[in-house]
C-alpha cells in the first residue's frame, strides 16, 4: 500500500539551453550535465537553482546510444554508432576542453604514452578507444572505484580504472581490460556495477551476483568451465522443447520465478569468468557468488502481447559507512566504505527495491498509479516518470542502512523506522510529454515533448518472451526530431526545508492522534537520516543544520509514542535520548491540562519516565515537576510510587506530597514495607524523627531487609558515577548499624552491589578516604565471612580483615565504633573462626595487655589464622608495592610479640617454610635466649 502526501519536494526549475533535441543525457558529478545529440555532446555547468550554462561542446565519433559518467576519475563514457557499426568511447580531461574546435587526443586502450608528450595530454582532452570482439550493448561505472563494466550479447567485459604515470608531477587516466564474465541465456538490456556486485536485466529478468577476490579458486579463472552443471543443462532442454513447440499458433510463456542467495544458481543462467588483466593486478576476481534471479512473466490476459511489457531502470545504488551521526568527522571521497548495497528495477506498474549485502531481501515493492517509463533510484527518493507525471516516492534505504552501521538500533538506547514501513508518494507533478529522467546532486533533469505522437515502430512477433535467446537487444533509432520538446532541471529542495514541511503536514493529524501522524513523521526523520548518510553531497554548514532535524525529529517521536496508544509506545524512551532532551524539558512537553478532572497518561509517556527515573540520571527535576511526575504514576502505575520517590532525580519532592501520595497507597490496600520505607525516608527528610521510628516499628528488621533489597536506593544512590550514601542510610548508621550492615550484605548477595562499591559505600559514610579503614566495614567485612557469599574470594577477605587487625594492634589504634561482634561470636557462627591456640591465650593473658579492644582484636587472629596470615604476609613483602611499608612493619611487630610470649618450639610452628633465613634468625635468637635470661 502507498501512501499519497501532497508535499512539495520539487522547488524551482530551469530549461537547459540545448540547440538539438537530446538523445541522452546523464549528471556529471556535482555541477554539470551532459547532453548527447546528433554527434555531439553538449555540457552544460549547473549551479544554483536559476543557472544553467553552457560549459563546452565537443565532437563524438557517431550518433550517442549510451552515455553514462564516473564521478571517480571525472570521466564521460559513451557507445556511439557510425555506418551501423558501434564503438566504445571514453572521454577524459573533458574539462580542459576550451571551444569545439581545441585539439583532442585520441588514444588507444592500454597504449603507452610516451614522456614527450606529457604536457600535450596534461592540456588536452583525450578519447579512450576500447575495441570490443562484440558490440556493445550497455555500460555502467562503479561509483566507488570508478571501473567500467561493459554489457555485449553473450558476455561482459570489466575496464579497470588505473593511472598510467608518465613522471612525478604528472599521470593520466588509462583502463586495462582485465575480465570477461560469461554469461549464457541472458542478453544484457541494462547492466549495474558497484565494487564488484553485478545486476544484469533482459527484457523480463534480472541476474545479481558477486565477483570475489578468493585465491583459493584460482585454478577456475583462466578457462572457461565446460557447461556441465544440471541447471544449465535443464535450461537448454527447456529451450530446445520451446524451440520446438513454437509455432504462429502458440506462445509459450516461462513461469514467474524469484531464487534467493544460492538457490539463483538453479537459474539456467552460467556464470563464468575469463581472466585478462596482468599478474600483478592488485584485486584480481576469482570466482561468482550468486545473489539473486527473478523472472517475471508477460500479461497475457490480453490477445496480444504489448511490446512495453519489459523491465527497465536497473539501478545499484550504495550506501557508505559514515560513522556516528553525531560525530564531526569530516567524509571524503577516498573514505569511502561500503556499508549497504540496493538494487532497484522497474515493471511499467510496478517497482522493486532489494537489499543485497548482507542478506538478499526485499524491502520494499512500488504500485504506480500510471504506467510508468523511467525511474532513478536516490538516497533519499525514488523518482519515477509517466507520460504526465513526475511521482516523488520514499524509499528505505536509510532505515535498512542504520541496522547495518549501528548494532544498537531498536534497543532502549537507539531507535530507527522500520523497513516494512509503508511507502509513500510525496508528489504527483504534472509535466506534459515526458519522454526520459536522470539525477544528479539534487537535480532532477527532465527531457518531454508536448507532441506524444510518436514515430510507428514494427510490432515484434510476441514469440520475443519464449526464451532467453531471442531477446537480443538492438538499440533503437529514435524518430526525427520534432518540435515542442524541452529538456528541464527540476530542483529538489533542501532536505531540511522538506522535513519542515513534513512536520508542519504532520500536526494536521496531532490532535487526531493517528498512525497517520507517526508514519509521517518517521518519513521527515528517515529523510534527514539519508542525507546524512550521503555525506558527499552535503555543502558546509548543513551537516550542522541536519544534526539539529535530526535530534528535533526525535524529539517529535518521541512525543508521538509517548501520547499514542501503540503496540510500539516503548520506543518513546530511544527517540527521547537520540533528541538530547533533558526529563525536564520532555515533562514541560506534556499538556497536563485536564478538562473532565480525570488525567489519562499513556503508557510510552509512563515507561519514559520510569525508566529515565531508574538510570539514576544527573537531572534533578524540580519541586512543581517532581510532584506532577508522582501525580502521573498514582494514578497510572501506583506500584511503582515508592520506587520513583527513591530516584535522585526526585530529590526536590515536597516530602509532605509525597507522604499524602504513599498514605493513598495505604488507605487502597497497597500496603507494604516498601511504602514504609518510603513514608520513613519523607518522615526523616522533614525531621520528624518520630514518625520515622514508627514506622520502622511497624516491620520486623528482616522485613526491613527486604524493602531495602527491593529498592537499593533507599540507602545508595550514585551520582555522576560517585557512590552516594542517602540521609536514611546516614541515620541507620547512627541509630541502627546492625540493620545498615544486614541490608548491605542482603544487596551484595542479590547482587544488588558490587564488593568494591560496597567497601566504597561504608568509606564514604563513614568519612573515611585512602587506606583508612572504620569499624563499620571492618563488621561488614565480618559479616561477608559468617554469610559464606559465594561471590566473595575468601582469602582476599581473610587478608583485609587481619591485616586491619594486625595494624590496629601494632598501632595500638582502637576501633573508631564499637565492632558489632566479639570474637566469641565469631567463633561461634563462623567455621572459618577455629578454637583459640594456646599461645594466643598466653598473649591475651600477659599482664601488660590490659585494652579489651587490643585483646578482641588479638584474639580474632587463631592454628588456621596464623598459618595462612604469615606466608600471605609475606609473599606481599616480596611483591613490594605502595603497601610494602606497612607490610613490613606490621610483620615486624606481630614476630617481636610472638617471639616473646612463646616458647621456642611454638614459635618455630608459627613461621613459615618459606622465607630468608637472615630476617627470622634475629626473632629465633631472641626466642631461644629469654629463658636463660630470665
Amino acid at each position: 500500500m502507498v501512501q499519497l502526501y501532497n508535499l512539495h519536494p520539487f522547488g524551482s526549475q530551469q530549461v537547459v539551453p540545448c540547440k538539438l533535441e537530446p538523445e541522452r543525457f546523464c549528471g556529471g558529478g556535482r555541477d554539470t550535465l551532459f547532453v548527447a545529440a546528433g554527434c555531439k555532446v553538449e555540457a552544460f555547468t549547473v549551479v544554483g537553482q536559476e543557472l544553467c550554462q553552457p560549459r563546452c561542446v565537443f565532437s563524438t565519433l557517431g550518433r550517442v546510444l549510451r552515455l553514462a559518467y564516473s564521478e571517480a576519475g571525472d570521466y564521460l563514457v559513451a557507445i556511439e554508432e557510425k555506418n551501423k557499426a558501434t564503438f566504445l568511447r571514453a572521454y577524459v580531461n573533458w574539462r580542459s576542453k576550451r571551444t569545439e574546435n581545441s585539439r583532442v587526443c585520441i588514444r588507444m586502450v592500454g597504449h603507452d604514452v610516451e614522456a614527450p608528450f606529457s604536457e600535450t595530454f596534461r592540456d588536452q582532452m583525450s578519447i579512450v578507444e576500447m575495441p570490443l570482439s562484440e558490440a556493445p550493448l550497455c555500460i555502467s561505472c562503479c561509483p566507488v572505484k570508478g571501473d567500467l563494466l561493459v554489457g555485449c550479447t553473450n558476455n561482459l567485459v570489466l575496464f579497470s580504472l588505473k593511472y598510467q604515470i608518465i613522471n612525478e608531477e604528472f599521470s593520466i587516466l588509462d583502463f586495462e581490460r582485465s575480465l570477461v564474465i560469461h554469461i549464457d541465456n541472458i542478453t544484457p538490456a541494462e547492466i549495474s556495477f558497484c565494487v564488484g556486485y553485478v545486476a544484469v536485466m533482459s527484457e523480463l529478468e534480472v541476474l545479481i551476483v558477486k565477483l570475489e577476490s578468493d585465491p583459493k579458486n584460482r585454478e577456475s579463472v583462466n578457462y572457461r568451465p565446460h557447461k556441465t552443471t544440471n541447471p544449465t543443462k535443464q535450461a537448454e532442454g527447456i529451450s530446445n522443447e520451446t524451440s520446438q513447440l513454437e509455432s504462429d499458433d502458440f506462445v509459450i510463456c516461462q513461469k514467474p520465478m524469484e531464487l534467493l542467495g544460492e538457490k539463483s544458481k538453479q537459474s539456467g543462467i552460467s556464470v563464468t569468468l575469463e581472466s585478462t588483466g596482468l599478474a600483478d593486478e592488485k584485486i584480481k576476481y576469482f570466482h561468482v557468488r550468486h545473489l539473486l534471479y527473478r523472472r517475471f512473466a508477460p500479461d497475457i490476459s490480453s490477445c496480444l502481447l504489448s511490446d512495453d511489457v519489459r523491465l527497465h531502470s536497473l539501478q545499484l545504488l550504495p550506501i557508505y559507512q559514515t560513522g556516528s551521526l553525531t560525530s564531526d568527522r569530516k567524509n571524503s571521497s577516498q573514505e569511502k566504505v561500503l556499508l549497504s548495497l540496493f538494487c532497484f528495477f522497474s515493471l511499467p506498474h510496478v517497482g522493486y527495491l532489494y537489499m543485497i549485502v548482507k542478506s538478499v531481501e526485499l524491502l520494499s515493492v512500488y504500485q504506480y498509479p500510471e504506467k510508468s517509463q523511467q525511474a532513478v533510484l536516490t538516497p533519499q527518493f525514488l523518482h519515477v516518470i509517466t507520460s504526465n507525471n513526475l511521482q516523488c516516492y520514499t524509499v528505505r534505504c536509510s532505515a535498512a542502512a542504520a541496522r547495518e552501521e549501528d548494532p544498537y538500533v531498536d534497543t532502549t538506547l537507539k531507535a530507527c523506522p522500520p523497513i516494512s514501513m509503508d511507502v509513500c508518494a510525496l508528489r504527483i507533478q504534472l509535466f506534459i510529454g515526458l519522454k526520459a529522467i536522470c539525477h544528479f546532486k539534487n537535480h532532477v533533469v527532465l527531457l518531454t515533448k508536448a507532441d506524444p505522437e510518436t514515430v510507428p515502430e514494427r510490432r515484434e512477433s510476441p514469440k520475443r518472451f519464449l526464451s532467453r535467446k531471442g531477446t537480443s537487444v538492438n538499440p533503437k533509432t529514435p524518430p526525427v526530431a520534432e518540435a515542442g520538446w524541452n529538456l528541464y532541471i527540476v530542483n529538489t529542495i533542501s532536505p531540511v526545508q522538506l522535513y519542515k514541511e513534513m512536520v508542519d503536514y504532520s500536526n494536521a493529524y496531532k490532535t487526531a492522534k493517528t498512525q497517520s501522524c507517526i508514519h509521517l513523521l518517521s518519513e521527515a526523520h528517515l529523510l534527514v537520516r539519508a542525507a546524512l548518510m550521503d555525506a558527499s553531497q552535503l555543502e558546509p554548514g548543513e551537516k550542522a543544520e541536519l544534526l539539529e532535524a535530526f535530534k528535533e525529529s526525535c524529539g517529535h517521536l518521541g512525543d508521538c509514542y509517548s501520547r499514542l496508544e501503540t503496540q510500539h509506545s516503548h520506543l518513546a524512551l530511544p527517540y527521547y535520548k537520540m533528541s538530547g532532551l533533558s526529563m525536564a524539558e520532555v515533562l514541560n512537553r506534556v499538556d497536563w491540562a485536564v478538562e473532565d478532572g480525570s488525567q489519562k497518561y499513556e503508557r510510552g509517556l509512563i515507561f519514559y519516565i520510569n525508566h529515565s527515573l531508574y538510570e539514576n540520571l544527573d537531572e534533578e527535576l524540580s519541586e512543581e515537576l517532581s510532584a506532577k511526575v508522582v501525580q502521573m504514576f498514582y494514578a497510572a502505575e501506583p506500584k511503582q510510587l515508592p520506587h520513583i520517590l527513591c530516584s535522585p532525580s526526585m530529590k526536590n519532592i515536597d516530602p509532605l506530597t509525597a507522604i499524602k501520595y504513599l498514605r493513598k497507597l495505604d488507605t487502597s490496600g497497597f500496603s507494604s514495607v516498601l511504602v514504609t520505607l518510603a513514608k520513613a525516608a519523607m518522615a526523616l527528610k522533614m525531621g520528624d524523627l518520630d514518625m520515622h521510628r514508627n514506622e520502622m516499628k511497624s516491620h520486623s528488621e528482616m522485613k526491613l531487609v527486604c524493602g531495602f533489597i527491593l529498592e537499593p536506593r533507599l540507602l545508595i544512590q550514585q551520582r555522576k558515577g560517585q557512590i552516594v550514601p542517602t540521609e536514611f542510610a546516614v541515620h541507620l548508621k547512627e541509630t541502627q548499624p546492625g540493620l545498615l550492615v544486614a541490608s548491605v550484605l542482603a544487596l551484595q548477595k542479590n547482587n544488588k552491589i558490587g564488593i568494591e562499591e560496597a567497601d566504597s559505600f561504608f568509606k564514604v559514610l563513614c568519612g573515611k578516604d585512602g587506606d583508612t579503614i572504620p569499624q563499620l566495614l571492618v563488621d561488614f567485612w565480618e559479616a561477608q565471612l559468617v554469610a559464606c557469599l559465594p561471590d566473595v574470594v575468601l582469602q582476599e577477605l581473610f587478608f583485609k580483615l587481619t591485616s586491619q587487625y594486625i595494624w590496629r594492634l601494632s598501632k595500638r589504634q582502637p576501633p573508631d565504633t564499637t565492632p558489632l561482634r566479639t570474637s566469641e561470636d565469631l567463633i561461634n557462627t563462623c567455621s572459618h573462626y577455629g578454637l583459640i591456640n594456646p599461645w594466643v591465650n598466653v598473649l591475651i593473658s600477659s599482664e601488660s595487655l590490659v585494652d579489651k579492644n587490643y585483646m578482641e582484636d588479638l584474639s580474632k587472629l587463631q592454628t588456621l589464622w596464623w598459618k595462612k596470615l604469615l606466608p600471605e604476609l609475606c609473599q606481599r613483602i616480596k611483591c613490594g608495592g605502595e603497601k610494602y611499608q606497612l607490610y613490613l612493619s606490621s610483620l615486624k611487630e606481630t614476630l617481636s610479640v610472638v617471639a616473646v610470649e612463646l616458647e621456642l618450639r611454638d614459635f618455630l610452628n608459627v613461621l613459615p617454610e618459606d622465607g630468608t633465613a637472615a630476617f627470622f634468625l634475629p626473632y629465633l635468637l631472641y626466642c631461644s635466649r629469654k629463658k636463660s635470661l630470665t
